[in-house]
C-alpha cells in the first residue's frame, strides 16, 4: 500500500488522495473545502508553524495591517481565527496570475476573530527564504488569498525583533 499524498486537479476542485484515498477536496473558484479523513489529513498535511519553527527553521516576524475584502467584493463570507495560514502574493502579473507565493500565517491579539471588511493591526510569521527577503520593506503592500481568491490587502508596518 503506498503512502504518499498525491495532489490531482480536475476542473476547479483541488484533490488530495493518501494511499488511494481521498482526504481532502477544495474547491478553487469559492475557497470552499471538505475534509473526509480528519486523522490522515491532519497528520499528513497540516503541520503548522509552530511545528517547523521548533525544527530550527528561521522566521520573519512582523507588524501589518491587513484590510480584508467584503464579501461584496469578493472575499470571505465568514471570518477567520488567529492562526489562519493564506497564500501571500507580492508580485503577481496583471491579469492576477501569481508570480510566487509564500508561506506564513496571520496571528492578532486584540480578538478572535477578523471579519470580511475589517481592517486589523497584526502579527505576520514568514518562512525565512531568500526569495521572499526582496520584498519585504516597511510600507510595502501585498496580497492575501484563500486558494485563488483574493480576500484581502496587507502592508508591512514593522519588523518584530
Amino acid at each position: 500500500m503506498k503512502l504518499a499524498i498525491e495532489k490531482h486537479i480536475k476542473g476547479d476542485e483541488l484533490y488530495l488522495y493518501m494511499g488511494g484515498k481521498l482526504i481532502y477536496k477544495r474547491w478553487l473558484k469559492t475557497g470552499e473545502s471538505k475534509i473526509f479523513d480528519v486523522m490522515a489529513y491532519d497528520k499528513y498535511t497540516y503541520t503548522s508553524i509552530k511545528d517547523i519553527e521548533c525544527k530550527g527553521v528561521d522566521m520573519i516576524c512582523l507588524k501589518a495591517r491587513i484590510k480584508m475584502r467584503t464579501t461584496s467584493e469578493g472575499g470571505r463570507k465568514t471570518g477567520f481565527s488567529s492562526g489562519y495560514r493564506p497564500n501571500h502574493v507580492f508580485n503577481q502579473e496583471q491579469e492576477g496570475v501569481w508570480i510566487e507565493s509564500f508561506i506564513g500565517d496571520i496571528t492578532f491579539d486584540d480578538s478572535e476573530l477578523i471579519y470580511p471588511g475589517e481592517e486589523r493591526i497584526v502579527t505576520v510569521r514568514f518562512l525565512c527564504y531568500s526569495s521572499i527577503e526582496r520584498y519585504l520593506n516597511v510600507g510595502r503592500e501585498w496580497y492575501i488569498y484563500e486558494a485563488n481568491k483574493l480576500i484581502g490587502v496587507g502592508e508591512i508596518l514593522e519588523f518584530n525583533k
